[in-house]
């Protein structure tokens, strides 16, 4: 068994996943090395980490010593090796390049812990690295980014590890002697498309008509469009033979069965669940829209569903309206002012 203490971590994104979780492994006393990009490197290396784990009630950690190192390429990042793992944080639309960098040190590179939103980064990271060297997961935590390196621990819930990795338990274990309730989950399809439907709710939405959660589900029509969406994701994942699984503290299970409640019921759950569970920041769509770097997940979600729904025969006419509608008010193609605030302009493009 591979020994736990001062193991050797590679992270890859220091934003708000990489950073609570190789933060949290290098307070647990690993050593880790992050792999970003050169400005980001430069503040990193000026600032180091910090890590609000209680909302600034005297557990701030601030981590600027030889327990973390950064480094703005793979090549730099591979003379701190050997790592006992990688663990992938980056936005799924970083992927493509970052997969096209990992192509020169594919065969010394670390089996990888994916821990991005979607569906479809370990099968990009498996056809560089080898299916054998990726491990699906998945963070419920919910955690806040004040900047690079920089982040508040907003809602302890924990994480899932893919089961039947030569490295999952490894994992695992160094996941939860780092504090982060982690979890063996057996079947990585299950675990990232549950968490993909977790991530669903008021985001897409959220994004195109700058209202919150609370004021989407207090409306009725986007209510039913809401349901239509995650309905659309349950039936894509039927015909996929994908089956809804419980994440560590997040009931996926009763989210699923929401959509089958009558309106009336189902409405103050959803509020409550989504709109408590985000208190009041609003959805990653949302920020990344209005940050105005001109990308978006949207693409590896609600449009991940549309592309195999189309595979599987399934029409998913909500979740191709919200996503080609916030594509293109990402890449500025329509104003912003298009929607915002006008819910019935969007589901005039739904009915």
């Amino acid at each position: 068994m591979i020994e736990l203490k001062k193991s050797n971590f590679m992270i890859f994104g220091a934003g708000a996943i990489g950073t609570y979780v190789g933060g949290s492994l290098a307070i647990a006393g690993n050593r880790v090395i992050f792999v970003e990009q050169a400005n980001a490197v430069k503040e990193l290396r000026a600032h180091g980490l910090r890590l609000d784990l209680n909302n600034g009630r005297n557990s701030i950690f601030s981590l600027q010593d030889s327990s973390v190192a950064f480094a703005a390429s793979l090549e730099d990042a591979l003379r701190s090796g050997p790592f006992e793992l990688g663990i992938y944080a980056l936005k799924s639309f970083d992927t493509e390049s970052a997969v096209e960098g990992m192509i020169p040190f594919a065969d010394i590179l670390p089996s990888m812990l994916c821990l991005s939103n979607g569906v479809e980064n370990e099968p990009s990271l498996a056809a560089v690295l080898g299916a054998n060297k990726v491990i699906a997961g998945a963070v419920t935590t919910s955690i806040e980014r004040l900047g690079v390196g920089d982040i508040i621990l907003e809602r302890m819930r924990g994480a899932g590890v893919e089961d039947g990795h030569p490295l999952s338990r490894f994992a695992t274990e160094a996941l939860n002697a780092a504090g982060l309730n982690a979890h063996i989950i057996r079947h990585a399809a299950d675990m990232k498309w549950s968490k993909m439907l977790s991530n669903l709710p008021a985001n897409a939405t959220s994004a195109i008509l700058n209202m919150n959660a609370a004021e989407i589900f207090a409306h009725p029509s986007l209510f039913h469009l809401e349901m239509s969406m995650l309905r659309e994701c349950l039936n894509v994942m039927r015909a996929n033979h994908i089956h809804v699984v419980n994440l560590p503290r997040v009931p996926i299970h009763a989210l699923a069965m929401g959509t089958h409640l009558p309106d009336f019921v189902a409405r103050p759950l959803m509020a409550k669940a989504v709109g408590g569970g985000r208190g009041g920041k609003m959805p990653s769509f949302h920020i990344d829209l209005y940050s105005g770097r001109g990308r978006s997940e949207v693409d590896w979600l609600n449009g991940a569903i549309v592309r195999y729904g189309e595979k599987a025969g399934i029409p998913t006419p909500v979740n191709k309206v919200l996503t080609e509608t916030l594509k293109m008010l990402t890449k500025g193609a329509i104003p912003l002012e298009t929607y915002n605030r006008q819910p019935e302009k969007l589901l005039s493009l739904c009915s």
